[in-house]
Order: C-alpha cells, then sequence, then structure tokens
C-alpha cells in the first residue's frame, strides 16, 4: 500500500511539472500524500488503544515512554497525558510529571488543553499546534490525533506538515546508519 501511495504522489507530481499546473494544485498533492500519513497516524494510535484495553492503561503509557519501542517510528511517536494536563508519557522529550495544561506554543496555541477538549467533546480528533521538531530542532507546524484511554488519560501521535522537516528526520535516519556500522 505503502508503494502505491508512492507511486501516485510520483505520478502526480510528474503530471504537475509536466502540466504546469498552479501553486494551489500543487498544494492539493501535498495534502494527498499528507492523507496517507494521517491515517498512518490514526491506525497507530487506534494499535495503541488496543495494546491498552489488551495491557492496561498503566502497563502500555509506561511502555508508551521508552524511547526506543514498536511505538516510536522515526517522528511518529504515542504522547500520554491525564485530563489534568500532567504528562504520563513522551519518549522523545523529558516531560513525565509535568502539568503542561497552560502551556502554550509560539502560536499561542494551549495544546494539552485543546488535545483534553478534543477528547471529552468528541473522543477523539486531530489537534493543530506548533512543536519542536526533534530532528531539527526547530518550531515546527505538527497536527495531532487524539484519543481517550481509561477514564481520565488521553494518547496522542502527530506528524510534521513542513516537508523539509521530513528530508531531515531522513537525514538523521542515514547518519545513524552511518554512525552504527563504524
Amino acid at each position: 500500500m505503502k508503494n502505491f501511495i508512492k507511486f501516485a504522489t510520483l505520478m502526480a507530481l510528474c503530471t504537475t511539472l509536466s502540466f504546469g499546473f498552479s501553486q494551489e494544485e500543487m498544494d492539493f498533492v501535498s495534502f494527498e500524500s499528507s492523507d496517507a500519513e494521517m491515517d498512518e497516524v490514526k491506525a497507530h494510535i487506534e494499535a495503541g488503544v488496543a495494546h491498552c484495553k489488551k495491557v492496561g492503561v498503566a502497563k502500555c503509557v509506561e511502555e508508551f515512554n521508552q524511547k526506543e519501542s514498536k511505538w516510536v517510528v522515526g517522528d511518529m511517536y504515542i504522547f500520554a497525558n491525564d485530563f489534568d494536563g500532567v504528562i504520563m508519557a513522551h519518549p522523545k522529550k523529558p516531560l513525565k510529571g509535568k502539568n503542561l495544561l497552560d502551556y502554550k506554543d509560539s502560536a499561542g496555541n494551549t495544546l494539552f488543553a485543546d488535545f483534553i477538549a478534543k477528547v471529552k467533546a468528541d473522543g477523539e480528533g486531530w489537534v493543530d499546534y506548533i512543536w519542536t521538531h526533534p530532528a531539527t530542532e526547530k518550531d515546527a507546524d505538527k497536527t495531532s490525533f487524539v484519543k481517550g484511554i481509561g477514564e481520565n488519560q488521553l494518547i496522542g501521535c502527530g506528524i510534521y506538515h513542513n516537508a523539509d522537516h521530513k528530508k531531515a528526520e531522513e537525514s538523521k535516519v542515514e547518519e545513524k546508519k552511518a554512525d552504527d556500522k563504524k
């Protein structure tokens, strides 16, 4: 399926270059490839929810906090917080135990409060915000899919929107592979 999506995106890009589509049409091609990534994020969360149901919330949250696990795939990882805004798991940053309910990103979004509000209102959904990209250590647009687990917690996973951050992540992975071979 991933190969088909890559092929379809490549064909759309080639068509765009061949026929000189407008910038709006080019943005549409980018949006289509983001949909596949968003589906992957949502599937990652659904697998996380199923895991929590199987092993219990405390055990799965403990696993989500590990820097290296099946729940961390490149820059895609599962985080968890309770409905008071206390971070229960974050494998990329040392945030466990911190209350970030009132935290605001560089755009003024109270993202953790927004996560909680989304889950309380709809049970699950997408939230947009700004977050530091782990590969570039620069602020980047991000959207996360959040879903409730247990009675007072949620988990989430997101994707970065800027293609430059994707390239930076791929470069970081290649550097790590090169270092591992040494």
